[in-house]
């Protein structure tokens, strides 16, 4: 994994409490990105951050860099509110030893990180990123500063599931993979399935004769789809009383390397799987430059 020097946001360290103002004059002469938490958007929709006992205006204008999707909509300043925002201080005034009225920018953070990921983030790279929203499309994903990225849902795991949401959770940190890079439109393109190791790197853990858990992916006439790990996937008999997205106990009858195959028999419906788990990655860091299921 490439260390990115611009994290996501909710993920950096917040501006320390009592810090003087030569401190915060500091970070702007070096424009340093910074952390606070956005508690306000007005009606001219410029958001007031609260950050290490001081508080700032992110005007609308520098709220958002308009290369990420949804810049050009309210929404994207208005649902900035109650979360963590990076920014740079662009403007210190102090009147009489009062606290000093500070400007902020979103924007220009957002800049440095994307800058820092057209130099760095090439395809195959892998790299951190914080899962922000999820839709049945695929999970939206902060590489940096609130610079977002898609993954595809086809993209998450070898095994398919129905809605972002059985992948992932909202704040979870997970790697992903760059695919490709729009240097004109600032846009990043990624996966993450190919982090989660190939067919044979996964049937590792499992042995013909062990009984474990898994998740429902699919209902056929010929038979039931269950996940053993997001890249594994064996076959079981039809069963009437499960549903896609029910854990059941399952028992492993036969693998198969030469064809890619594993028979398995539904023991129990233990219902709802409920919230995605951690994942397992079986690559880390560096570069991919090719994956074979």
């Amino acid at each position: 994994m490439r260390r990115n020097e611009y994290l996501p946001e909710g993920a950096g360290p917040r501006f320390p409490e009592g810090q003087p103002a030569g401190v915060l004059r500091q970070a702007m002469e070096e424009q340093t990105v910074l952390e606070g938490l956005a508690v306000r958007c007005d009606a001219r929709r410029d958001l007031t951050v609260r950050f290490g006992g001081y508080e700032g205006i992110i005007p609308r204008a520098d709220a958002i860099h308009p290369a990420i999707s949804g810049a050009e909509r309210d929404i994207a300043v208005l649902s900035r509110v109650g979360k963590p925002v990076c920014f740079t201080v662009t403007g210190l005034e102090t009147d009489g030893g009062g606290k000093p009225r500070v400007t902020l920018s979103r924007r220009a953070a957002q800049e440095q990180a994307i800058a820092w990921l057209l130099e760095h983030a090439g395809p195959g790279c892998v790299l951190p990123a914080r899962v922000t929203h999820l839709e049945s499309f695929g999970a939206f994903v902060d590489l940096g500063c609130g610079v977002t990225s898609l993954i595809p849902l086809e993209n998450m795991a070898v095994s398919r599931a129905a809605h972002a949401a059985d992948r992932f959770q909202v704040e979870q940190d997970i790697l992903v993979a760059v695919t490709g890079v729009d240097a004109a439109a600032c846009r990043f393109y990624l996966t993450h399935k190919e982090l989660l190791g190939t067919w044979l790197e996964n049937a590792a853990d499992f042995a013909p004769g062990d009984a474990v858990p898994g998740i429902v992916r699919g209902v056929r006439e010929y038979g039931i789809f269950v996940e053993l790990t997001p890249n594994l996937s064996g076959l079981a008999d039809w069963k009437g009383d499960v549903l896609p997205g029910d854990a059941v106990s399952v028992y492993i009858k036969s693998i198969r390397p030469d064809t890619r195959k594993i028979k398995l028999q539904i023991i129990q419906n233990l219902g709802s799987a409920g919230t995605p788990g951690k994942m397992r990655y079986f690559i880390t860091d560096g570069t991919i430059d090719g994956w074979k299921y």
